[in-house]
């Protein structure tokens, strides 16, 4: 071993995606990397241990979609949803304004704050977008900001058209001048492919023009209606197609044929009173299935990876096993990664522990805090709270 080393023993249920959930086991960090996984009993020597007392162990969370990059409250609009009024996605309208106007140091402290709040809870790979800037210049300070503090960075130019632009002029400076801005700082590219924002050819050509810049693409599809996100995405070898909440049998189909990931955003669906997705039918059809929380001020305010396996779990019948390996591995393979999202040697070092003896604590208990530790990047991120009867 190289570094200093860790192990952690005495886990009563370690979940690891990649076998089945192992009993009375133990795990050793090195550096920022799983360096051995197995039995208690075999657990090679570290330089150091931890005894989490029968406490489940899982790979810490993967959140492959997140809005971070914003300032302003949409306080008001989430009150008048709650009182009847419908959703749309004007309000995006609101936080560009906020945004725009805010200085840097005051974005990069929000999105600080919001990225302590996610690993504090298990988050231990996070994804986050641009798109509350759209103009160049303030999409470019979004993704240099972003790039700081998140693991994977989006560039979501095609959030809104705004409201003193055309849709061509704008859809023109998206795949011109504003991608070749932002894209030496991003990993991704996306587009908002719904009624009201980008149709199936301004996203096109949008998706298009990033793929040409060497980005990887994902969608924002199928959140407000039937439409042609999922059949766009997968057409162009998206790694992810993202809400997913209305879904014809042709678009289960070709997710569940294809490499694209169909993301799945429940504290979204439930903040705006939409209908959740149907995982029962994407699981049984084969497609793979990622949970994450779509953070941001507007739609869906939570961080919780944990609330959202829960509502998974208890309101789209998803079981607690698929819905704690698509909040995992399903995300890491919404971001095309293999080193997070699972606890295996040479795997990055992400582990989340859980005050609870299993996984399926966290829908057999919704809402209870039960992050106990975290390790993110081999570092001891969230220190063991005292042990107490459970």
């Amino acid at each position: 071993m190289s570094g200093a080393s860790v192990l952690i023993t005495g886990i009563g249920e370690l979940t690891t995606n990649d076998g089945p959930a192992l009993t009375d086991a133990a795990l050793v960090l090195d550096g920022d990397r799983v360096a051995w996984v197995g039995a208690a009993a075999d657990a090679p020597p570290a330089d150091s241990a931890v005894d989490v007392a029968g406490r489940a162990v899982l790979p810490g969370w993967v959140d492959s979609h997140t809005h971070l990059v914003f300032a302003g409250d949409r306080t008001a609009e989430f009150a008048a949803r709650m009182a009847g009024e419908p959703y749309t996605a004007g309000g995006i309208a609101v936080t560009v304004a906020a945004t725009r106007a805010a200085p840097d140091d005051e974005l990069a402290a929000g999105l600080r704050r919001h990225v302590a709040e996610a690993v504090a809870q298990g988050t231990t790979c996070l994804e986050t977008k641009t798109g509350y800037g759209l103009t160049t210049a303030d999409e470019l300070r979004s993704a240099k900001l972003a790039a700081e503090h998140a693991d994977e960075v989006t560039f979501l130019g095609a959030h809104l058209v705004p409201a003193d632009m055309s849709t061509s002029d704008y859809v023109d400076l998206v795949c011109g001048e504003m991608l070749d801005a932002v894209a030496p700082h991003v990993r991704w590219a996306d587009v908002f492919c719904e009624t009201g924002a980008f149709d199936e050819d301004e996203s096109r050509a949008v998706l298009t023009a990033a793929r040409e810049r060497g980005l990887g693409l994902r969608v924002h599809g199928n959140q407000l209606g039937y439409g042609p996100g999922v059949r766009l995405a997968v057409e162009l070898g998206a790694a992810s197609v993202d809400h997913c909440t209305y879904l014809t049998r042709s678009d289960v189909d070709a997710l569940a044929q294809s490499a694209t990931v169909a993301t799945l955003l429940p504290a979204c669906d439930l903040s705006t009173r939409q209908p959740l997705p149907n995982a029962r039918e994407l699981l049984d059809s084969g497609a793979t299935v990622a949970l994450a929380t779509n953070c941001n001020p507007g739609s869906s305010y939570t961080s919780s990876m944990a609330y959202c396996v829960a509502t998974a779990v208890l309101q789209m019948r998803m079981s607690v096993e698929e819905a704690v390996r698509a909040a995992t591995w399903g995300g890491a393979r919404a971001l095309r990664r293999d080193d997070v999202g699972v606890l295996r040697v040479g795997a990055r070092a992400d582990v989340h522990v859980l005050d609870a003896p299993s996984v399926t604590h966290l829908a057999y208990r919704p809402g209870v805090p039960l992050t106990h530790a975290v390790w993110r990047k081999g570092v001891l991120e969230r220190q063991p709270r005292d042990q107490h009867d459970r």
